[in-house]
């Protein structure tokens, strides 16, 4: 049967090339905002893959770890934690001054009503933490959503295309970058923007979405027709291995799946692998949300987790009863309000 266990040790088991990046980083490192959708598996592989390089390195994980399930997690794997509001500038001082940083802290959800908060999380954080740490090697996690909408039938946005956030969120995720471009500008440090989307992880995920929805009978907006994603564990290890590429000047790097996918496709083969026809609203337009993955396929090269067997596990996991985080993704909001 396919466990919790056994997804969070697909998620964060260390490749050879990952474990032999490591060793050729100087200095400890710390994932801020360790907490949420991506920061446990990935804190994980990072202390993995320094156990695994016979190497004497911490891996502290940071956040608020309001979710016990992580912290048992973290804990059982020898994790070092410090739980730390982010938001509190007494709390960001106190932290140990560590050479490299993936920096992981976000808000999206409830940006429409309570945009501040957003812009406090999504920016001022930032601020503070750059203030503090000035001059590390960073992995600074952005997002697709800087980029507008493209053509579904182009190859989707490259990292030398012009940004063009749509709704506050976006902007704010714009605005994170800005403040990590300005760090290495005015303390040197250096920085890759890691602009993700989206991650599968079997409890939450576009594909997910998609199947939950055919589960309960609900339609499936086609309006966005199609999208990218990527397995969580190949995003855990760019991100790691990326402290290797950190540049001043700044790199910019698209972290998602190579293949375009379409709703209607990955809908019909969750759904006969479910059992269930799916139903649709909508009607497709000529864009989307799309990022080119070439530049991160040319360095870190192709997912060993491909779009079909993603979709299989997926249907396995619901199939099982596996638990789910309740964050759906809203892949298809096309006005940037979440």
């Amino acid at each position: 049967m396919f466990t919790e266990q056994y997804l969070d040790e697909l998620l964060s088991t260390p490749s050879q090339a990952l474990i032999e990046d490591v060793k050729k980083l100087e200095g400890d490192i710390m994932i801020l905002g360790a907490g949420g959708k991506v920061g446990p598996t990935l804190s994980l592989m990072a202390k993995r893959a320094v156990e695994a390089a016979g190497i004497e390195k911490r891996v502290i994980a940071v956040s608020r770890f309001s979710d016990p399930l992580v912290v048992k997690l973290l804990n059982e794997n020898r994790v070092e934690m410090i739980s730390a509001d982010l938001t509190d500038p007494e709390q960001i001082a106190k932290l140990p001054r560590v050479r490299n940083i993936i920096f992981m802290v976000g808000k999206k959800f409830g940006t429409s009503g309570n945009a501040c908060d957003t812009w406090t999380m999504n920016v001022s954080v930032p601020a503070m933490v750059t203030q503090h740490f000035r001059d590390a090697n960073y992995v600074v996690f952005s997002t697709g959503n800087i980029y507008p909408l493209s053509p579904v039938s182009g190859c989707g946005s490259r990292e030398t295309d012009a940004v063009g956030p749509v709704g506050e969120y976006a902007m704010t995720c714009l605005g994170r970058e800005r403040i990590f471009e300005a760090a290495a500008k005015n303390y040197g440090a250096k920085v890759l923007m890691y602009r993700l989307n989206y991650a599968v992880d079997l409890r939450y995920g576009v594909l997910c979405d998609i199947a939950a929805n055919i589960l309960d009978g609900n339609p499936i907006s086609v309006r966005t027709p199609c999208f990218n994603c990527v397995w969580q564990g190949y995003a855990n290890e760019v991100a790691i291995r990326a402290l290797t590429i950190a540049n001043n000047p700044v790199e910019y790097l698209n972290v998602t799946g190579p293949e375009t996918v379409s709703v209607k496709d990955a809908a019909e083969q969750l759904g006969s692998l479910l059992g269930r026809q799916p139903v649709y609203d909508g009607e497709e337009t000529q864009v989307a949300l799309l990022s080119n993955a070439a530049k991160c396929v040319k360095y870190f090269g192709y997912p060993s987790v491909g779009i079909r067997q993603m979709i299989e596990w997926q249907a396995e996991w619901l199939k099982a009863g596996g638990r789910l985080l309740g964050k759906p993704t809203h892949f298809e909001e096309r006005k940037g309000n979440f």
